[in-house]
């Protein structure tokens, strides 16, 4: 029989790494949707850096860094197209979701990290 103790620890593990593999950008759930959406013609936008990109991206995004975006909107098309941003952490697709939204876009979806996006 397993005391109680081992139990804990052994659940405790379980959980740590669940966490651990949300908080690294491990795809989950939300990669999931994510990559459906682009599947279904939503349109990819990397918005890390032009040497991030040029170093690895996900197949068919486009390259507007977040610090360009608001002044290459037109380059998105409709504003009720679906859009999934995502960045090498999270932050800056979380910033480009704002910029987006403000902007009129009615379809964005930050997938986060470009890991999220990995099957």
């Amino acid at each position: 029989m397993i005391s109680h103790g081992i139990g804990i620890a052994v659940g405790a593990l379980i959980v740590a790494a669940l966490v651990g593999k949300f908080l690294l950008g491990v795809s989950g759930p939300k990669g999931t949707v994510a990559r459906e959406k682009i599947k279904m013609g939503a349109m990819a936008v990397d918005v890390r850096s032009r040497s991030e990109y040029a170093a690895g991206h996900y197949q068919g995004a486009r390259n507007i860094p977040l610090q360009e975006l608001q002044n290459r909107l037109s380059e998105l098309g409709d504003k009720n197209g679906a859009v999934v941003v995502y960045c090498a952490s999270g932050m800056r697709s979380s910033k480009a979701v704002g910029i987006l939204t403000k902007a009129g876009f009615t379809d964005v979806m930050d997938a986060g990290t470009m890991r999220n996006l990995e099957e």
